[in-house]
């Protein structure tokens, strides 16, 4: 029987042995992979939800999973994050004040989620519906292309993990005047966002009225979705937008940019706060 590989555990990526060929020549060495764990939400005494991610800032996972589902909308009403007696790792506790939500006002919800697609764990499409998402106010914020440009960029050398796994998708938050403010990375589009949403509204700075949130990868409806949420009204992706992302912008007033690199992008929603760009979406 072969020998099983011992992983060196390191923060949120392992060591594994691997095969490399070049050409035809063949060594072997070591790689490293970012870690992908189940984790399990409980809000009380019920769970709520297991999705897989990247370990680390679980607590801003959960919080900013319960505050993008709407079931809370400020950090005053979490009584406690914690673990369980047993400190099993994989498993958060969420204890709400007393009077506050303990389930979606809206509809029943199947929160079983995996870290590719948030949007799986829906119960139907019809909830998609139901939760709306919110309208965010008029405001006059002008940026210039020059701003938007660089993100990527301040985003990719924020990566640490990235950096030695090559594997994790990230979110980022930047001001108005393109400085960054926050990372996380997760192997989950959906689980980054989460985290640095919930990071947000701990630190009391929700909404975030005048932010720039760039992900890593496509947008999809439910990041447009969590970033709504969060009152974040111009989204930037490095990939494509959904069309249902497209038509959730429009809708609530956001700004979203996609195939944002190599000094491009295109603006599929909200060009009013793109400088120079005339007005046609």
């Amino acid at each position: 029987m072969a020998t099983q590989p011992v992983f060196e555990r390191e923060a949120q990526s392992v060591s594994v042995p691997i095969g490399k060929v070049e050409g035809v020549q063949s060594t072997n060495t070591d790689d490293r992979l970012a870690v992908e764990e189940a984790l399990e939400i409980r809000l009380g005494q019920r769970s709520l939800s297991i999705t897989m991610r990247t370990p680390g800032n679980d607590f801003e996972l959960a919080a900013g999973f319960l505050f993008a589902e709407g079931m809370i909308n400020a950090a005053e009403q979490i009584r406690s994050l914690g673990r369980p007696s047993d400190g099993c790792p994989n498993i958060v506790m969420v204890e709400l004040m007393d009077g506050q939500r303990q389930a979606p006002v809206q509809a029943p919800r199947n929160f079983i989620m995996s870290s590719a697609c948030g949007v799986c764990g829906k119960a139907s499409l019809r909830d998609l519906e139901v939760n709306a998402c919110p309208i965010l106010p008029q405001d006059e914020i002008q940026l210039r292309p020059e701003i938007i440009h660089p993100l990527p960029d301040r985003l990719r050398q924020a990566q640490s993990v990235f950096d030695s796994t090559g594997g994790l998708h990230a979110a980022a938050l930047y001001s108005l005047d393109g400085k960054l403010v926050s990372v996380r990375e997760d192997v989950g589009r959906h689980n980054a966002v989460d985290k640095l949403i919930g990071a947000a509204m701990l630190a009391h700075r929700t909404p975030l009225r005048e932010s720039i949130l760039l992900v890593s990868g496509r947008a999809s409806f439910e990041l447009a979705q969590k970033a709504l949420v969060a009152g974040i009204p111009v989204m930037a992706a490095v990939g494509a937008p959904s069309s249902l992302a497209v038509a959730t912008a429009s809708h609530a007033g956001m700004t979203l940019i996609g195939f944002l690199r190599n000094d491009r992008f295109n603006v599929y929603s909200g060009s009013r706060r793109i400088l120079g760009l005339e007005q046609v979406v």
